[in-house]
């Protein structure tokens, strides 16, 4: 992501899924760090989640990079939702996508619907957790998703439909190990 991060050189990250906060904190000290070279302004981290929890929200507006957080709760999916992220991201220049929420095809998919065409282009839409399509047989199940149900799922269909992303498999051949195969779709 760093990589990601400082080859594109967003004025937006755009996340779903907050849990803990800590791709927030990330996303918004590699934002702090381009606007220290001069290469950004105002760089803007946006977070959607469901339900943001207290002490988890606290915690990250306790951060001394928290200024540059903004979180909305509630569906990523929802309408109200959709155009609120929309009107937040109408003025920036380079917006970054990263999915990260639930992670059923349903849900992915309808995330990558909505939100893909805000990925400016040679940027990136990170789809996290892609990996889960390739876990063996029934390691999952305590969740709603697994194999044939998932972001990689999600990422495929998109795919056939949508001819502005590539699966950018060069960031993923320069890990050992990551749990987004197929996961790092680059706006062309």
């Amino acid at each position: 992501m760093q990589e990601i991060i400082w080859k594109v050189k967003p004025d937006l990250i755009i996340e779903t899924g907050i849990a803990w906060g800590g791709s927030l904190i990330f996303s918004a000290s590699m934002l702090a760090v381009l606007e220290y070279c001069d290469l950004i302004e105002n760089g803007q981290v946006l977070g959607i989640d469901i339900d943001i929890r207290s002490h988890n929200k606290e915690a990250i507006l306790a951060h001394p990079l928290s200024k540059k957080i903004t979180m909305f709760e509630g569906s990523s999916i929802d309408e109200k939702m959709i155009n609120k992220v929309k009107a937040f991201a109408k003025n920036k220049k380079r917006i970054m996508l990263c999915l990260d929420s639930n992670h059923t095809h349903d849900h992915v998919l309808a995330e990558l619907n909505a939100y893909a065409a805000l990925v400016t282009q040679g940027s990136y839409c990170m789809v996290g957790d892609t990996g889960i399509e390739d876990l063996p047989d029934g390691m999952i199940t305590d969740r709603p998703w697994g194999k044939g149900n998932n972001p990689k799922t999600a990422v495929w269909e998109f795919l056939k439909k949508n001819k502005n992303f590539i699966i950018d498999k060069t960031i993923e051949s320069k890990l050992l190990f990551t749990g987004s195969p197929d996961g790092y779709l680059k706006r062309v």
